[in-house]
């Protein structure tokens, strides 16, 4: 899948994350990716919001420790446990630009505004999401810049942050208003996962999200726009690896299917079978991009305990989908829609009953009836 992003007002973590997920990505799977990095004391949400004309996801974290000074080989080593490559690569980045900047080595540097929660979720986060979507190619609009002065631990500094400029070497770059338009976080994302830099490539669009900064502007929508896409002329392919299990619990079935989802197959799954002497079984299939393939069959061995699995190559057809919001009861609940019908978001619903005593499947046909 290629991702081209429109950096429309600027780019920060926050708002690639929400645009990420309101073309699709899995909140869920964000949670999870972070909750392996150990991070503690936090919580994630995202909420439709109103930005100028347009509605767009707004990330919202609260954290219990509102501390930012963290050394920088801290959040490297746990980024690297939630097993995502470009948030590893992206807080490394920052690591060196600081280092260079302030004179000291990469492994000794200790981040100040940067060292907080918010930081390593943001990274995490987008990684995990880009995983999610499958997103193999990433590509932008030029940024801008922005213009002005920024406060921080050592002092006033003009914007673009130091940091910032140091990240986007090699990127293309244009004037902005007034304001930070591009964060550290922003740039080391991009800097991470490879992105190019040009108008949009040819593809067939699939999907479009808009992720909200937190800067309400007066003439226009703050926004971050996130365009996913397959390449022109090219069949979507996927692989489906499968291996039969006749020795392994209902537990570790559903914990393998969970792990795979974590680490970015696009779908995994369990149907029932009858083996050979009669041995009631079960076939567990994982969904995946190709590049993903090594790694996801990696982790069926070591859970399982297979022997072997089989590699199907699969077309994969993925219609056009968006996310809208209703609200139910003083709630949002999420809609996820496509071309031939709409279904409410189970998680949103559960909590909604939760909080209200009211029967899910009533809380279902009234979400539907407000959509």
């Amino acid at each position: 899948m290629i991702l081209y992003l429109n950096p429309f007002t600027g780019l920060a973590g926050d708002m690639l994350l929400g645009a990420l997920l309101d073309a699709g990505a899995s909140i869920d799977v964000v949670r999870r990716a972070v909750t392996a990095t150990g991070l503690t004391g936090w919580r994630l949400d995202a909420k439709r919001v109103r930005t100028g004309p347009l509605t767009a996801t707004r990330i919202q974290i609260e954290v219990d420790d509102d501390a930012t000074r963290r050394p920088a080989a801290v959040l490297i080593e746990m980024a690297a446990r939630s097993g995502l490559p470009v948030a590893e690569a992206a807080l490394t980045a920052i690591a060196e630009v600081e280092g260079a900047l302030h004179g000291v080595p990469a492994g000794e540097v200790c981040l100040h505004e940067l060292g907080g929660h918010d930081t390593l979720i943001d990274i995490v986060g987008c990684a995990a999401a880009l995983r999610d979507l499958g997103v193999t190619r990433v590509h932008s609009a030029a940024l801008p810049l922005g213009r002005g002065t920024v406060r921080t631990r050592h002092g006033v500094l003009p914007v673009p942050a130091p940091a910032t400029l140091a990240l986007l070497s090699g990127a293309s770059v244009r004037g902005g208003a007034d304001g930070e338009a591009v964060t550290p976080t922003g740039a080391a994302l991009l800097r991470a996962a490879g992105a190019r830099y040009g108008p949009p490539p040819e593809m067939a669009l699939q999907a479009t999200g808009y992720g909200a900064g937190t800067r309400e502007l007066a003439d226009r929508p703050n926004v971050t726009v996130a365009m996913l896409g397959t390449p022109a002329g090219e069949q979507s392919h996927q692989l489906v690896l499968s291996t039969n299990l006749d020795d392994v619990t209902g537990e570790v079935l559903g914990h393998v299917i969970e792990r795979a989802l974590a680490a970015g197959a696009a779908d995994a799954w369990v149907t029932p079978a009858v083996m050979k002497k009669g041995r009631p079984a079960h076939v567990l299939h994982v969904l995946t991009n190709p590049e993903l393939a090594d790694h996801l069959q990696e982790l069926i061995f070591s859970e399982t305990g297979s022997l072997g699995l089989r590699r199907s190559v699969v077309d994969k057809v993925a219609l056009p989908r968006g996310v809208d919001t209703v609200r139910l009861h003083g709630h949002d609940v999420r809609m996820k829609y496509g071309p031939w019908g709409v279904k409410p978001e189970h998680e949103d619903l559960a909590r909604l009953a939760e909080a209200t005593g009211r029967p899910l499947r009533e809380l279902a046909r009234a979400a539907l009836e407000a959509w």
